[in-house]
Parts: structure tokens; C-alpha cells; sequence
């Protein structure tokens, strides 16, 4: 009987075997910034507001940028901010991607936008 062998006084004499497990370093270090990832919510009112938001992705935040204003204001300026903020970022190795028309999301190097 199977059973016997786990409830007998011989089981208290079996070594029991450990696993041993090994930490592997999946991502090296330098490739992930160490401490808290920063998420930052912008605004996009003019053209001239692409520059301080390209500065705060490429320091490593992600960012979810408001571009209604700018939409409302004017739709050739806002073509154009979109343009040099996706020729940026892309280039920087990140990722853009817009959500409901009026929001854009930019991720750098580390990080991605996953869509549906």
C-alpha cells in the first residue's frame, strides 16, 4: 500500500531533498532605470509646447499629453506638433500612440504601448 510508506516512522529517517534555485538577471540594469517609473500628464496648447514635452520623455518618463487644446486652436499646428513629436520619439527608440482623439500616449526606450 503507497499510503503506508508516508505515515511509518521510516519516512522521518528519509532525507528530504531541496530544490535549489538560481536568480537569473532577465533585463540587464542598464536597459531599466532603478527606482519608480514616472508618469507625467501634459498639455499641448501650441507648438512651441513639443519641446518640454520630448525633454520629459527623453529623461525616461512616460507621458499621456492632452492635445484638445491644441486640436480646437488649430488643426495644421497640431498636425505638425504630432509630426515632430512621433519623428522623435520613434527615433529615440520609444513609442506614440493615440487614444480617443484628444489624448496621446509616449513611452520611451523601456517601455511600450500595447495595442488592441
Amino acid at each position: 500500500m503507497p499510503f503506508g510508506r508516508f505515515f511509518s516512522k521510516e519516512h522521518e529517517e528519509f532525507e528530504m531533498e531541496t530544490d535549489h534555485y538560481v536568480e537569473v538577471n532577465v533585463m540587464d540594469s542598464s536597459e531599466k532605470p532603478v527606482g519608480k517609473l514616472g508618469i507625467k500628464i501634459d498639455r499641448l496648447e501650441d507648438f512651441g509646447d513639443t519641446e518640454r514635452v520630448l525633454r520629459t520623455v527623453r529623461d525616461g518618463h512616460i507621458v499621456f499629453l492632452k492635445i484638445r487644446g491644441l486640436k480646437e486652436k488649430d488643426m495644421g499646428e497640431l498636425k505638425r506638433a504630432v509630426e515632430k513629436l512621433k519623428k522623435t520619439v520613434l527615433a529615440n527608440e520609444g513609442d506614440i500612440a493615440g487614444v480617443e482623439g484628444d489624448w496621446l500616449i509616449m513611452a520611451p526606450k523601456y517601455a511600450s504601448v500595447h495595442r488592441d
